[in-house]
């Protein structure tokens, strides 16, 4: 849920010459669109929303990236200090997909959001493609304005959990300026993998699409958790419980309201419901899930807040299993739940060097197969959900081959760089 260190550090020498030649060719070039006060949009800080659209003539089909970076619920995670704290607290600059210093970097953060990608191809490239900045603490779900005092009375910080109004007024202008696309992708990464998956029914009630519409959520699962329930037996409880009251999610206008006039199937006394209850409103749309077994990032947004015994292990080796000890199982019932619809299908790996085992699409698909089904990465997951190829279903049950599974040079220079620059 973090921004990445190299994405601060080793991003811009990096990326500054591959893609400038490109930017001044004019192939084609993100715009900025920054929402009106009057839409409800606004960034955590209250500053303006803005959002990016690159755009091709030759297609109508439309891709949309949600933006991954932490979340908040206290004064200093919405100020944006400490670790898995809230993303852009002081907005997003009208430059923000021209600079390196971002977690965009340009569009290079993910295949799926930079037209000409070096490092790996999709066929998304050649479509319209949509940036959704992350800048509201709520992985874009949010409905509330909260003053949160709890580390600094004297300077409380008014935090703007406006995630839903960003998605809902992004959604209505692409509709009004670029038309109902063809084929829709809705796609993200950590927190934004969190949103594309609770705001899908909204973008696509919006956008409707004449062809195909497909999520593909990476790292951000919505855990079963139902209310009431044992928390040794849904570890995501605590976290679910908090956000819905630090968010708004359960308040008039909330996400979690809207659910009873759009999502039928939902339970709103799990939030996890909201996987199935997507499939079963729309049976011909294609559901991809993605995570790592051994992610010790989204686990410990998940957890270590909540249990005393993961916030105080001794060791960061006892902190990591504690973690995985809870992840796991968790991760087990997530999955049990997708795989009784049709048409959702999941991909479950078990490590990565890199990023904490955090997010499979994030610069390359290198290190994300699963050697033992004979899937090499990610590409035929990609393409399966996009061209409605079989529902695939992978979990990798090898936990050793992994920490010896080598990653792509480029991410290989990315961590050198970052060990170099905070040296």
């Amino acid at each position: 849920m973090t921004t990445p260190r190299w994405l601060r550090t080793a991003a811009p020498a990096l990326f500054l010459s591959l893609a400038a030649p490109w930017a001044a060719a004019g192939y084609h070039q993100w715009d900025m669109v920054e929402l009106p006060p009057d839409s409800g949009a606004a960034c955590g800080d209250g500053s303006p929303y803005r959002f990016f659209v690159n755009r091709t003539p030759l297609t109508r089909s439309t891709a949309i990236v949600y933006e991954g970076g932490g979340a908040c619920w206290d004064q200093r995670a919405c100020e944006g200090q400490g670790p898995l704290s809230a993303a852009n607290p002081n907005g997003i600059p009208p430059d923000y997909m021209q600079r390196f210093d971002t977690t965009a970097a340009y569009g290079f953060v993910t295949p799926f959001s930079a037209r000409m990608n070096p490092f790996q191809k999709v066929q998304t490239q050649a479509w319209n493609l949509v940036y959704l900045p992350y800048c509201t603490g709520d992985v874009h779900s949010g409905s509330k304005l909260v003053v949160y005092s709890d580390a600094d009375p004297a300077q409380p910080r008014v935090q703007y959990h406006r995630g839903q109004a960003n998605v809902r007024a992004a959604a209505q202008w692409l509709r009004a300026n670029l038309g109902a696309p063809q084929d829709l992708l809705l796609t993200g990464f950590s927190a934004g993998g969190v949103g594309s998956t609770v705001t899908y029914a909204l973008v696509r009630d919006i956008l409707q699409p004449t062809g195909k519409s497909s999520l593909l959520a990476d790292s951000g699962p919505l855990m079963q958790a139902p209310r009431g329930s044992d928390p040794a037996l849904h570890p995501s409880l605590p976290l679910h419980e908090t956000i819905r009251t630090a968010w708004g999610l359960d308040e008039p206008g909330g996400l979690v309201s809207s659910y009873a006039g759009t999502l039928p199937a939902f339970d709103a006394d799990n939030l996890g419901s909201v996987n199935g209850a997507l499939a079963q409103r729309y049976p011909a749309d294609r559901f991809s899930y993605l995570a790592f077994q051994a992610d010790t990032n989204f686990s410990a947004f998940s957890y270590q807040k909540f249990y005393d015994d993961i916030a105080n292990a001794p060791t960061e080796a006892l902190r990591r299993q504690r973690l995985l000890a809870r992840w796991q199982p968790d991760l087990a019932q997530w999955t049990a739940d997708l795989q009784s619809h049709a048409n959702v299908g999941f991909h479950l790996p078990f490590f990565r060097n890199f990023n904490d085992s955090h997010c499979l699409t994030i610069i390359d698909f290198s290190g994300t197969g699963i050697e033992e089904l004979g899937i090499a990465d990610l590409t035929p997951v990609v393409d399966s959900t996009l061209d409605r190829g079989p529902v695939l279903r992978s979990v990798e049950t090898d936990q050793v081959s992994d920490y010896f599974r080598p990653v792509s040079e480029i991410i290989r220079l990315f961590k050198l760089l970052g060990r170099l620059l905070l040296a």
